[in-house]
């Protein structure tokens, strides 16, 4: 079965006949092509055309990150799958206001349903959460009648205030203290956490979109605009609760990550190389994880954000109404 390669050591990757040689520090390691999904590189990585012409033919993405661990760009072989046809329907479906209205708003609803799946199932284990449910339904609410992406962000926005309001509820380890988002940089450990899921959880869903006959320019609820892709991010909207936030409170409550796996800058925190591991396992064992699917049986979640794809594509084609994907634990 073909799983992601991550790189983490510094190194060279060239192509050996036909498979992939990587050498850094530890040695020289072949790996056979048809096993990669995807490549992850986090170190210092040297790499040629060949190399490159090989990960094409074979449709093998590349996503890069930097020192902190944040993704900064991907080489993505041309799109075998691509369609003129589907890239008109999605930028028709762009351009028509009220279309894309609704897929924004399906990509806010189903972000929003997977966070209040989040927070009853630790209302179960008996957390404190009433409040912030009750105030996250009464906020979402709003969404259906705003006529706008700038008001649609703006709700969605409040919705997740109040719901990291209650990290420090669901997650009560010292040390570990949430008082608000900060993105660039990420100002403390659990915002280093979200930062580095959330990035994960960007090239996981941009790899799925590749693979199937859908662009990831043309996004809904992101602005398609100078930024290279942007399709993903809606998707991921619809996962970051199922996916990262749940990693990253597994990790904390059960004491797996810890203020020692933590670097600081100046007003700056990130996760050091065996913080990284970490959570790279975690996430990797989270999105192959299977559920119980209504119609489709037992499936995993990394198989989910390829579903997703394939119902915006239906949806497109005028197929069947999309609708987003709300965990049932």
């Amino acid at each position: 079965m073909k799983k992601p390669l991550y790189i983490f050591s510094s190194g060279r990757l060239e192509r050996r006949e036909n498979t992939l040689s990587l050498e850094t520090q530890e040695g020289r390691k072949v790996i056979p092509i048809n096993s990669v999904s995807e490549i992850k590189v986090f170190g210092e990585l040297d790499i040629n055309k060949r190399a490159l012409e090989f990960l094409t033919r074979n449709q093998i993405p590349v996503h890069f990150f930097n020192h902190y661990g944040y993704y900064i760009g991907s080489f993505y072989p041309r799109g075998a799958l691509n369609s003129g046809f589907i890239i008109l329907k999605q930028a028709e479906h762009y351009l028509d206001r009220e279309k894309r209205m609704y897929l924004a708003k399906s990509f806010v609803a189903g972000a929003v349903n997977n966070i209040l799946k989040n927070l009853e199932y630790y209302r179960r284990k008996g957390k404190d959460l009433k409040e912030t449910i009750s105030s996250i339904e009464e906020k979402f609410k709003a969404v259906s009648s705003v006529d706008s992406i700038a008001e649609l962000m703006q709700v969605e926005g409040e919705i997740r205030k109040t719901y990291y309001e209650s990290f420090n509820l669901i997650i009560q380890v010292e040390g570990f203290y949430f008082d608000k988002r900060t993105k660039r940089p990420p100002e403390n450990p659990i915002n280093a956490l979200i930062s580095f899921g959330n990035s994960l959880l960007y090239t996981t869903v941009l790899s799925e979109i590749y693979r199937t006959h859908l662009d990831p320019r043309i996004g809904y609820l992101h602005e398609t605009n100078q930024r290279s892709f942007s399709l993903n991010l809606d998707i991921s909207e619809v996962f970051k609760p199922v996916i990262v936030d749940r990693v990253m409170f597994s990790l904390l409550n059960k004491g797996q990550m810890q203020l020692k796996h933590f670097d600081s800058d100046v007003g700056f925190s990130y996760l050091n190389d065996k913080g990284r591991s970490i959570f790279v396992k975690e996430f990797e064992d989270k999105l192959n994880t299977t559920i119980k699917h209504r119609n489709l049986g037992n499936v995993s979640y990394r198989r989910l954000v390829r579903i997703e794809c394939y119902k915006l594509y239906k949806h497109f084609m005028d197929e069947e109404i999309y609708k987003p994907f709300v965990g049932e634990w």
